[in-house]
């Protein structure tokens, strides 16, 4: 794997996610045991509007030859990924949904890739 084919991967999961936030709001949210009312949808529209942006850098960051510009891209993702883990980490404590793991497994796996990837292997 090189490093634009993570950023397209990352890019597509990521639409994908932002596209199913809005087409079935509830459908991610409920995974983890949430269920959100209709007049609650916004949130799950301001989460797609975050994996939308998140998408689009991903894509565009398949276009930038600027190693400090791709090492920020990275960094970004790396901290998006990994805080967001946390907080799920601490949502699960307070008794939210055992199913919260296997996304905070997902999101250190995606930081462990952008790690080797993006760090390690084009120093």
């Amino acid at each position: 794997m090189t490093l634009n084919r993570l950023f397209i991967f990352h890019a597509l999961v990521t639409l994908a996610a932002g596209i199913a936030l809005v087409v079935v709001p509830n459908a991610i949210p409920s995974t983890v045991g949430v269920k959100l009312d209709e007049g609650q949808f916004i949130i799950a529209y301001l989460l797609a509007g975050a994996e939308f942006g998140v998408a689009y850098l991903s894509f565009v960051a398949t276009r930038i030859s600027d190693h400090g510009a791709r090492r920020a891209i990275v960094l970004s993702f790396i901290v998006f990924h990994m805080t967001t883990a946390i907080l799920e980490v601490y949502a699960n404590l307070q008794g939210l949904s055992p199913l919260i793991w296997a996304n905070v497994a997902l999101r250190v796996l995606i930081s462990a890739l952008f790690t080797h990837f993006g760090l390690r292997q084009s120093k």
